[in-house]
């Protein structure tokens, strides 16, 4: 899940603390190295862009990954349009502001998919860096429906959105929001 590295538009809440223009320079420095270190042959790496239009053309991201439109609505709209997107099979959704994220993060995460219907790498700050579905059967209609975004209840608000869902939880690893984070 990306957005296109604009100032102001990316990384708002770091870009109050060190400036919008650098906030986007990380950001977008961020994500080229997160995308070189995910890049997997056991995988697809395919980005869920924003804004939609700009995003499916920009030329910020590397050309020969396949791209898809975020489209409307908050966050759990968008990653269940994004999950719904992707081909039959185990689907993981990341963010792009988690510099600890790797090819072993990921494999983890798809390995517990082989005996849990879904998985959940957890933050810190009570939010998630990863969601996966096994995806044996349809993404559930009601997935991430009340979900508190941005507050420490993220987590277990789309936790109790899955009731009949076996979970597992990978490693603990920390977004950046701020520039505290940034340490």
């Amino acid at each position: 899940m990306l957005k296109v590295p604009r100032a102001g538009r990316v990384k708002t809440r770091l870009g109050r603390d060190i400036g919008t223009i650098a906030a986007k320079w990380w950001f977008r420095h961020q994500v080229r190295g997160l995308l070189r270190r995910i890049e997997d042959p056991r995988w697809e790496v395919v980005l869920a862009v924003a804004p939609d239009r700009e995003g499916m053309m920009s030329r910020v991201w590397p050309a020969q990954l396949r791209r898809i439109p975020q489209g409307n609505g908050n966050l759990g709209d968008r990653m269940s349009r994004a999950l719904r997107a992707a081909p039959a099979g185990p689907c993981c959704v990341i963010g792009g502001d988690i510099p600890a994220i790797n090819r072993d993060r990921i494999a983890e995460a798809f390995a517990a998919l082989g005996s849990h219907d879904a998985v959940f790498g957890p933050a810190p700050d009570g939010g998630y860096w990863l969601i996966g579905l096994r995806r044996l059967r349809a993404v559930p209609s009601g997935i991430f429906a009340g979900v508190r975004w941005s507050t420490e209840h993220a987590l277990g608000d789309t936790e109790a959105t899955l009731p009949d869902h076996s979970i597992a939880r990978v490693a603990m690893l920390r977004d950046v929001d701020t520039a505290a984070d940034l340490k």
